[in-house]
């Protein structure tokens, strides 16, 4: 898999840009603020369908523009194609000239893992970092379970405006029965989709890790759930009913869940070193790629958003040899040293790609 045109019109600081990359390594070095990291921007964004740095679309549209498009053309082992994506008043996607109904559709069409400096939140970070990271994983492999995510936080959100409506306005609290019921189908769903793809990582990330850090260090992966099965989060959510009425919003359920690393068996959010948490977050990041494989038997696209500059040169050979086969698109401030690499490199200065 692999992209070979990427079209940028009134996209952040892109006025009107075509940039065609290499199958194996793209880096785009340049100053900062220079429009580096809005090209990875613009790949994910056709990948997911959202941007990983903003929840706002018009924060993609250059300054004093109505619309902003983003077209990208790819191959794939088996078919090639072509995404783009407007964002105006509202955001349209196209796959091949057909505009898609449901923005699920786009998932599974570009497989990308991608690699950022806030990546280090994930682990060090509150939950929600983490089930992002695992909602981003599973999504471009099971593009149903964004669906019933949606589904669930509709819920959710409905269910914790009546649990206001009972504290201030004394509704029926037996109808809390209808959202309960909802809320356990679509959870159960999306636990089974988290645990499958948990252990998918606890299979993978222990020998990548014993391999980066030449088997110093043990890794381990814990799941915390309370959506154990339907019967239990229902018998949960009933015992929880006067507490969530009093504070006005669902106290338990996947909207909660979390993951733990440990690092020879300690958990590394409280005893880990930075260099610890680096070091984990590769360990991630690479059973992602490698799972992605498993899946649909060819690697991702690999965006590394100034990630390399982290490592130093023998780092940065050893971890591009772990990932042959991958297209790579990297960004940084200066020119890299890679030895024995097929790259193509840009300079990126004011919204302008220059090879």
């Amino acid at each position: 898999m692999w992209i070979n045109k990427i079209k940028l019109n009134n996209f952040r600081n892109y006025f009107l840009e075509e940039i065609n990359l290499e199958k194996n390594i793209n880096i785009f070095y340049g100053e900062n603020a220079q429009g580096k990291t809005n090209i990875i921007e613009a790949i994910f964004l056709c990948s997911i369908g959202k941007s990983f740095r903003t929840n706002k679309d018009k924060e993609m549209i250059l300054l004093n523009k109505e619309k902003s498009i983003v077209e990208i053309e790819f191959n794939k082992s088996d078919r090639n194609g072509k995404i783009k994506v407007e964002i105006g008043n509202k955001k349209n996607v196209f796959v091949n000239g057909i505009k898609l109904k449901k923005l699920s559709e786009l998932l599974g069409n570009i497989n990308v893992v991608i690699f950022t400096p806030d990546d280090i939140n994930i682990l060090k970070g509150g939950p929600s970092n983490r089930r992002k990271f695992l909602d981003i994983m599973i999504s471009q492999l099971r593009p149903n379970y964004m669906h019933v995510l949606n589904l669930y936080l509709k819920t959710l959100e409905q269910r914790n405006n009546y649990l206001r409506q009972i504290r201030e306005e004394s509704k029926d609290e037996k109808l809390l029965e209808i959202w309960d019921e909802k809320l356990a189908d679509y959870a159960i769903k999306i636990s089974n989709y988290r645990n499958e793809f948990i252990e998918k990582i606890r299979n993978k990330i222990k020998n990548i890790h014993n391999e980066i850090t030449e088997k110093r260090e043990d890794i381990e992966i814990e799941y915390f759930t309370e959506c154990i099965n339907k019967e239990e989060y229902l018998r949960l959510l009933k015992s929880r009913r006067k507490l969530d009425i009093i504070k006005g919003y669902t106290t338990k359920g996947i909207h909660r869940d979390d993951f733990s690393i440990y690092i020879n068996k300690k958990e590394l959010s409280i005893y880990g070193s930075q260099g610890q948490h680096r070091t984990a977050i590769l360990s991630l990041k690479l059973s992602e790629l490698n799972i992605i494989y498993d899946e649909i038997g060819e690697y991702p696209i690999l965006l590394l958003d100034d990630f390399m500059s982290e490592l130093d040169k023998n780092r940065r050979n050893n971890f591009l040899e772990k990932i042959n086969n991958t297209q790579v698109i990297i960004t940084c401030t200066d020119k890299l040293d890679i030895e024995n690499k097929n790259i193509l490199l840009y300079n990126v200065n004011g919204g302008k790609v220059n090879p």
